[in-house]
């Protein structure tokens, strides 16, 4: 298979571009390396690999890039809400326009596989489950672009939509202001964080499960086409300062603090149940635990500095 993947040399993409390559799949990356990355290098040996230095904005590159595959990923995106927020013109461009633009010019039987985001259900009902016919109230700007998509690619019924936890792990394009990777960071070079509203949850998800999702997606296409589906650890809706405890277990020395005064700026709240991607046969392979004692590994190596999204 012929496969597009925008933004492939980003967290997820790094991740998931090599993953492809090795099962035999022919994939071209548009990527615009705007934090210099260099997540790629070792797929450039493999005849299968295609590489163009670009943007999404561009419709042109788009349309002729379209006209050779069978699925797309769109991967590109200013992720996250403050990114969002210091440019929401090019927000609005890159996390909206452009896929949209792709979806309105592919044809019928081409494959397009969306990354939306779970955090579109904002601040859910303490106990109760988010599932897909759970509304959705986004909080940010990021997230009401991800969830005007969502539903615009839904009412063409031709595409799958994926509403991804909070990803966690170690990539090659790696970033450290996701949640667990951010306090994992803290508990191995600070040893200390302080909690805003610890009793807030939300779901997890490795980068890796993240990529094989896209994979499952694509060789069940045909059966979960139309839908829209939660991705996430089912075991890990967690607070977190139950987060912060199942760091502690592999690092005593990690101390939190509970502050009873000051607010999260991200007032996501919410349980996730992803029942309906576990019964078309998907199962998450890499557990919390496990990312954690990667990460920390991970952060001998790295620093904040290098790798950061805000």
């Amino acid at each position: 298979m012929k496969i597009l993947v925008t933004g492939g040399a980003g967290y997820i993409g790094s991740v998931l571009v090599p993953l492809l390559l090795s099962r035999g799949h022919k994939v071209t990356v548009i990527d615009n390396f705007m934090y210099g990355q260099t997540s790629l290098l070792d797929c450039c040996s493999n005849e299968s690999f295609s590489i163009i230095r670009g943007d999404v904005r561009n419709t042109d590159l788009l349309k002729e890039q379209l006209l050779q595959v069978d699925a797309i990923i769109p991967l590109a995106c200013l992720t996250g809400a403050p990114l969002c927020d210091r440019d929401p013109v090019g927000a609005r461009q890159i996390n909206y326009e452009a896929v949209h633009f792709i979806a309105e010019h592919k044809s019928r039987d081409q494959r397009l596989i969306f990354p939306c985001t779970n955090s579109g259900y904002g601040v859910g009902q303490e106990g109760i489950f988010c599932d897909e016919n759970t509304p959705m109230r986004p909080i940010s700007l990021y997230g009401r672009l991800k969830v005007e998509l969502d539903s615009y690619l839904l009412d063409r019924g031709d595409c799958i939509t994926f509403r991804f936890a909070t990803v966690f792990g170690i990539s090659p394009r790696m970033r450290l202001d996701l949640l667990v990777n951010d306090f994992v960071y803290r508990a191995v070079v600070d040893r200390t964080v302080v909690l805003f509203e610890a009793h807030f949850k939300r779901n997890y998800l490795h980068v890796r499960d993240a990529a094989r999702a896209f994979i499952h997606a694509l060789d069940n296409y045909d059966s979960m086409v139309g839908e829209a589906y939660n991705v996430g650890l089912s075991e890990a809706n967690l607070s977190k300062q139950e987060l912060c405890e199942a760091i502690q277990k592999q690092l005593p020395q990690f101390r939190y603090v509970v502050s009873e005064i000051g607010k999260d700026p991200d007032q996501r709240n919410y349980i996730v149940s992803n029942n309906k991607i576990e019964s078309t046969g998907f199962c998450p392979e890499f557990g919390l635990e496990r990312g954690i004692e990667e990460l920390i590994k991970g952060f001998q190596i790295i620093r904040r500095n290098q790798f950061s999204n805000i």
